[in-house]
């Protein structure tokens, strides 16, 4: 039989990659200066609608935006860029065409003429993109912001038809971003649509001291609201693609492709106490070195992150803060978590200050908070549940959380579902305070408790307050755990208040004469995810975690 081991596992990884390749494709833009990437010097806000559509597509879609400044259909071709993305074009890809507006210009090097030559481009463009086995679709030019008399007046002529023409001609879709456009900025009108393209005022930005009065290209703003329009028609135009689109109401880049640049820039324009309306918020890939705040004010925020995504800080308890004191353990956390109804998606939140006494990652004192593929890295003190000055409850659904010593600690409830507990030190898993009367602690449910090479002598827990509180569900423990299982916190001799207990554990950890004082459970159904969390106002986190990831 083991001689046909490497080949099954040859094949299964073959049919794993190639299912992977029919999920993913990639997006090629070719165009002028308004689909364009550009430089962030100087606090430049003019951005292509290029440069922003990624915020609008899953990671499975691939985005390559190769317009420039400055081209027209002539001039990118003869400068090589069409053949650089010719020769990219794989099977199953999209290449997105708008030129137009230099292409009106009169120089030589880029004057094309709609009807003969600028045809005869896209026509190329077109063609050869089929021969790869790619899709094209064909844009007209957005509209150039300009009113006279009141009313916008249009300034492409034919080159608003070449691209609908050949379109028909060639049966490739078509999107009249130019009529989509100009019907927008008509209805802001004259003084309103200014807030949209590149319009500055003297002395506001380094990139241009003297201001500036653009009416071809967008600011951050108009380019957001025009990659808007053009994923509206492309649902319809493409309907191949609408199922990787996305909607975020904010999209944080440091590459410039989004709203703003940091987190925290992102939650402050979330609106005050939004009474049950979401505000989504995309993380795209990066290391965001910021001491995060989600104030109480800010609910219903979902932060979702692209892969990669961590938010670091390295504080900690004996740090001085700026009043030259301690920062405390709780002053000591990467990410503070106060509005309620928070979600959070494919994010690492971490403390690199390693071994230096307590150092949060999180803290979260959020009421209905959930938090999906989430990864907590820290050393001591890595996840803070909080809710010391009220009940509140919080679902971790198939997250990583790893420390050393008390590294879950808080008074929530908190219920940990099919996640990795990690340790990568001997210590303490969970130390809860639950407070009296608070019917759940912690509950670990079928999670799989890990650790690091030569890790041993880790303990489930013990009570960091008197009523603490912490049970595991069905849960698979390395060889890591000690044979006792559970702890009393330093001088605790009064060991009737607490409840630790397990049920169903499995793997090497399990093994061994538990603390005589640790409960034993006979009845796990009391410790589901409905039972735990629902409280009086019959929340279902597991529905609700369901709906969002569905989005």
């Amino acid at each position: 039989m083991k001689k046909f081991t490497l080949p099954l596992l040859f094949v299964a990884l073959l049919l794993l990659l190639s299912g992977r390749n029919e999920r993913e494709f990639t997006i090629f833009m070719i165009g002028d200066s308004t689909m364009a990437n550009k430089k962030l010097d100087g606090g430049n806000p003019e951005r292509g609608w290029g440069f922003v559509l990624p915020g609008f597509f899953s990671e499975e879609v691939v985005i390559e935006n190769h317009a420039q400044n400055g081209r027209s259909t002539k001039s990118f071709i003869d400068e090589g860029r069409w053949e650089t993305v010719r020769n990219r074009i794989k099977k199953g890809d999209y290449v997105f065409i708008q030129f137009g507006h230099n292409d009106e210009k009169s120089d030589e090097k880029r004057h094309t003429d709609p009807g003969s030559t600028f045809d005869d481009n896209l026509r190329k463009f077109v063609n050869e993109t089929r021969e790869k086995g790619g899709i094209p679709v064909l844009f007209n030019s957005i509209v150039r912001r300009n009113f006279v008399d009141g009313i916008l007046t249009d300034t492409h002529g034919e080159y608003r038809e070449a691209p609908r023409r050949v379109a028909q001609e060639m049966g490739v879709p078509f999107i009249d971003m130019n009529a989509l456009t100009h019907e927008w900025v008509a209805s802001l009108g004259d003084e309103k649509s200014r807030c949209y393209f590149m319009w500055v005022e003297p002395g506001q930005l380094a990139c241009c001291p003297e201001g500036k009065k653009d009416d071809t290209h967008l600011n951050i703003q108009g380019a957001k609201a025009v990659a808007a329009i053009a994923v509206r028609e492309l649902a319809n135009a493409v309907p191949a693609l609408k199922p990787y689109m996305r909607h975020y109401d904010i999209v944080v880049a440091q590459d410039g492709s989004g709203d703003v640049f940091t987190i925290q820039e992102a939650i402050a324009l979330v609106p005050d106490y939004s009474k049950g309306r979401e505000t989504r918020i995309l993380i795209r890939k990066g290391t965001y070195h910021e001491k995060l705040i989600v104030a109480p004010s800010k609910q219903y925020v979902s932060l979702i992150g692209q892969e990669g995504v961590i938010v670091t800080g390295n504080d900690y308890a004996q740090k001085k803060n700026a009043l030259g004191e301690p920062m405390g353990t709780s002053g000591s956390a990467t990410c503070y978590i106060y509005g309620d109804d928070f979600y959070a998606e494919n994010i690492t939140f971490a403390n690199t200050a390693g071994a230096v006494g307590q150092a949060v990652a999180a803290l979260i004192d959020s009421d209905r908070a959930i938090f999906y593929r989430c990864t907590f890295r820290g050393f001591q003190d890595t996840l803070y549940p909080y809710g010391k000055d009220r009940d509140i409850r919080q679902y971790y659904k198939e997250c990583h959380i790893e420390g050393t010593v008390d590294f879950i600690f808080g008074w929530a409830t908190a219920y940990f579902d099919d996640c990795t507990i990690h340790s990568i030190g001997k210590g303490y898993i969970a130390a809860p305070a639950t407070r009296q009367g608070t019917p759940y602690g912690f509950v670990f449910n079928h999670c799989k408790l890990t650790a690091g090479e030569g890790v041993e002598k880790v303990y489930l827990g013990r009570p960091w307050r008197e009523y603490g509180s912490a049970v595991y569900i069905n849960c698979e423990m390395a060889s890591h755990i000690h044979p006792d299982g559970w702890r009393v916190w330093h001088n605790k001799n009064d060991l009737d208040t607490p409840f630790m207990g397990e049920y169903g554990s499995t793997g090497a950890g399990a093994k061994g004469q538990r603390a005589k004082w640790a409960k034993i459970i006979t009845d796990p159904q009391k410790y589901t995810a409905a039972q735990v969390l629902t409280g009086s106002d019959k929340w279902d986190a597991e529905a609700v975690a369901e709906q969002k990831r569905e989005k």
